[in-house]
This record gives C-alpha cells, sequence and structure tokens, in this order.
C-alpha cells in the first residue's frame, strides 16, 4: 500500500510510472482523481480494496482451481459489492476516477478492470487487461487457453462475440490482409492502461472545453509519453486557451521544430505573433 507522501500530485504521479516494470497500476490510476479532487486520500481508496480482497479471500478454500475462483470473483464483485458500468451516464469524468468508481459502484470498461484486476491479483488471478478497440476487456490465462472478459459484467466472450465487436472498425468488412483477432487481444501495460484512461478524460473535456481540466490531463499524458510531439502541441494549446503565453510558446514551437511541414504547422505559426506579444507584456 502507498505511503503517505508531500510530493505535488504531479510530481507524484511522475514518481510513480518513471519505472516501466515497476508502475503500481493501481495507485498511478488512483492518482489522476487528484486533479479532479486534490484532497483525496490516496491511502483510504487503496485500502478499501485491499479490505475488499482481504473479505473475498477468506471464502476461498484453499485448493480452489482458477475458474471456480474466477467464478467467486465476479459474483463478489459484480453481484455482492455490485460494480457495473454506467449505462445511463456513460460519458461522465466521474466514470474515470477510481475513488468516484468505489463510491458509486458504476464506471466504465477500464475503470472498472483496474479495481477487478487489483482484486484479482490479491486472491491469486493473473487477470491482465487487453487495449481492445471501443470497450477494454480483461483476460485470464488457464490450462485450456484464455478466457476474455467483458469488464462491465464480468461475462466471457467466444471469439464470435469478439469479432463481432471489431466490425464496426472495418466497415467494408476484415480480409486476410488484416491482423488476426489474436493481435487485438495481446496485454495491456500498466503505461498503456494509464495512457487510454487519460486519453478518455481528454476527449471529453476537449468536446466542451475545459481548459483546465484538460491541461491538467495533458500534463499526464506529457509525462507518460515524453517523446510524442502531438502531446506537447496539445499541452501548449491548453496553455494558450488558460493565457499562459510563455507555456504555449514553449510547446508550441517545440512541435514546429520537430514537425514543420504537419497540416497544422502553419496555422500554428500565425498565432505565434500573438503568444509572443501576450509573452512580452508578462515580462
Amino acid at each position: 500500500m502507498a505511503q503517505y507522501t508531500t510530493l505535488k500530485p504531479l510530481d507524484y504521479f511522475a514518481s510513480l510510472v518513471q519505472q516501466e516494470e515497476h508502475i503500481p497500476l493501481l495507485e498511478a490510476a488512483l492518482s489522476i482523481a487528484q486533479d479532479d479532487d486534490p484532497g483525496l486520500d490516496l491511502n483510504h481508496c487503496l485500502l478499501e480494496i485491499d479490505k475488499f480482497a482481504a473479505r473475498l479471500r477468506r471464502r476461498l478454500p484453499a485448493d480452489i482451481a482458477q475458474i471456480p475462483k474466477l467464478r467467486m470473483l465476479n459474483n463478489f464483485f459484480y453481484q455482492e459489492l455490485g460494480f457495473a458500468g454506467n449505462l445511463n451516464d456513460y460519458y461522465n469524468p466521474d466514470n474515470s476516477y477510481l475513488h468516484k468508481v468505489l463510491s458509486t459502484r458504476r464506471g466504465i470498461p477500464i475503470s472498472l478492470a483496474v479495481i477487478y484486476m487489483e482484486i484479482a491479483s490479491q486472491i491469486g488471478l493473473d487477470v491482465k487487461g487487453i487495449s481492445f478497440p471501443g470497450h477494454f476487456l480483461m483476460k485470464l490465462t488457464v490450462n485450456s487457453g484464455d478466457i476474455i472478459l467483458d469488464p462491465f459484467n464480468g461475462t466471457s466472450l467466444s471469439r464470435e462475440e469478439l469479432e463481432e465487436r471489431l466490425e464496426p472498425y472495418f466497415p467494408n468488412g476484415r480480409s486476410s490482409d488484416d491482423l488476426p483477432l489474436s493481435s487485438y487481444l495481446s496485454n495491456a501495460t500498466p503505461r498503456t492502461i494509464l495512457i487510454r484512461m487519460l486519453r478518455n478524460l481528454k476527449a471529453l473535456f476537449a468536446e466542451h472545453p475545459h481548459w483546465q481540466q484538460f491541461l491538467n490531463i495533458q500534463q499526464r499524458l506529457v509525462i507518460l509519453l515524453p517523446n510524442e510531439i502531438i502531446e506537447r502541441r496539445d499541452r501548449g494549446l491548453a496553455y494558450a486557451s488558460l493565457d499562459c503565453p510563455l507555456a504555449a510558446l514553449q510547446d508550441i514551437e517545440a512541435y514546429l521544430a520537430a514537425c514543420p511541414e504537419a497540416p497544422d504547422a502553419d496555422l500554428l505559426r500565425k498565432r505565434l505573433p500573438e503568444l509572443k506579444a501576450a509573452a512580452r507584456k508578462l515580462n
């Protein structure tokens, strides 16, 4: 469990994700909510999930096999605790903040999956995330193969159902040249999961511009993806919209230096004089 820290939220997040093979997914995912709730007690949330796992662990027979254990986890998580997909308010940002999901027991697939996978890990089930198109999934590998799970309700999905879920992304139908289904079912790394969570929020805050929230998310994406210059560009645009011209200039000029022929380069260059003038006023 995490210890109390006096680090600022962004520094804390950066410290959690700096080592690729040792990212504590649950803690890092919970910390995203510090932007929404600066007073959030992360340790309280982590302890609550630990208590869930301990409660279930006490019920498990010592020699229980993986599949019966999975059934017990599903019943506990979805029936007893009442976690489910928030179909009535799917695009509410709260569905991506884990402390809100813990409180309401409602979320989107990826936020439910992060909590589910942590409990699974604590009872000895190695459930992995799958960054499937459109709908995050989970996977448990057993002797007979992979069990693919829908985080909304814990149901297992057949090959036919998975192929059907891919169809909207291939409007002209899939061909033999397309990637096989198995390529869409590989394990998602903690970094990949965090990026997807943040990009979900980014899309929500961009649709009805909430620039401060957008910037908060963008700061974390830049930490996770320091070499993706487009994330710097988007952070610069957020700074510009929040009247922070110096910071905006740094990011936008870095983007233009790296991508001078980008489709949006000329449009961004036209914004530079205005930003420079605004920056001079600050000095």
